[in-house]
């Protein structure tokens, strides 16, 4: 007579809602609470969307295929994830998420696949373009406190695509910054330095997301822009855009990143004498943008100690 089989286990013969309510069981025990949130809601919604589409076999192993792929591409120079993350639109719902500023506070936007840190560092007026192909450009501004008070040594970051419309790191025999680099402010807040006019630009679409996009029909345009990230003690460090007014695809940035208030006019100005008395024997432009900073946020409050365990009772005397 043969052994019947042991009773089958929490996590056998399970489909459908079973399955997922096995998965979501096995996350029970995650010492960290954030952690088990946000596990438990990745399979929660990951198992509601393959159950509504029911992808074949064939389509779950070309999904895999992407995923790695995007891996393989993504290097020191080049952030596949993040660009997926960005034409997903979830790049900017993280931003709206986590950088809800004041009244008056610059707005954020999408940081992109193409900062490298330690950029160089330059003065104010300085040339950052550093032999980039473009019309020169005068950038300047000032960086304030959303009460107006100047920022003085706050520390910008800059970077930005040249006319052709790439990004220094985007050149494999490139050994130098171009359109790159790091400066401070002066005492009364206030930054310049020249550079090159920026100009719309396509999306890196040599990898999966440019797969991506083409199976959507979608087109991999920015709009002309150049990148700030501004830090300043006692404030909350920005990351954002400041876009060309009047660029034809305003209306439709690939990465959804696009905000109004972000938008400033670039002026062209016949050959002569810059604002800042340098002399120019070309045309050139100028933009003034002034970048507000939110204060930090306050810092989160620390977790209440467990209560100590109450004191045993003490012995009770017996009545004689």
């Amino acid at each position: 007579m043969s052994t019947p089989p042991p009773p089958a286990g929490p996590t056998r013969n399970l489909s459908d809602d079973a399955l997922t309510r096995a998965v979501l069981a096995s996350f029970d025990g995650a010492p960290s609470p954030r952690f088990r949130t946000v596990a438990q809601s990745l399979v929660r919604h990951l198992h509601a969307f393959v159950a509504e589409i029911e992808p074949t076999e064939e389509e779950w192993a070309t999904a895999i295929d992407f995923l790695t792929r995007t891996g393989h591409i993504t290097d020191e120079r080049r952030q596949e994830f993040i660009l997926l993350s960005d034409v997903l639109g979830v790049s900017m719902l993280v931003i709206g998420i986590n950088h809800r500023v004041p009244d008056g506070a610059t707005e954020s936007t999408v940081f992109g696949p193409f900062f490298v840190a330690g950029a160089p560092v330059v003065r104010n007026g300085d040339d950052i373009a550093n032999g980039a192909p473009g019309a020169p450009c005068l950038m300047a501004g000032r960086v304030l406190s959303v009460d107006g008070t100047p920022l003085g040594g706050a520390l910008i970051d800059v970077w930005q695509a040249d006319e052709a419309g790439f990004y220094d790191v985007q050149y494999a025999d490139l050994g130098a910054a171009r359109g790159r680099a790091q400066l401070r402010t002066d005492p009364d807040g206030r930054f310049s330095f020249w550079s090159v006019l920026p100009t719309a630009y396509p999306i890196p679409a040599d990898g999966p997301v440019g797969e991506l996009l083409a199976a959507a029909g979608r087109g991999p345009m920015r709009p002309a822009h150049v990148h700030f990230m501004v830090s300043a003690p006692g404030h909350a460090t920005l990351i954002t855009h400041v876009f060309v007014a009047g660029d034809e695809h305003l209306d439709g940035d690939a990465v959804f990143g696009v905000k109004a208030s972000l938008i400033a006019p670039f002026e062209r100005h016949q050959p002569g004498t810059a604002p800042d008395g340098r002399t120019l024997a070309e045309p050139y432009y100028t933009m003034h943008y002034d970048l507000v900073l939110a204060p930090a946020p306050d810092p989160a409050p620390d977790p209440a100690p467990d209560p100590a365990p109450a004191p045993a009772p003490a012995p009770q005397e017996k009545t004689p």
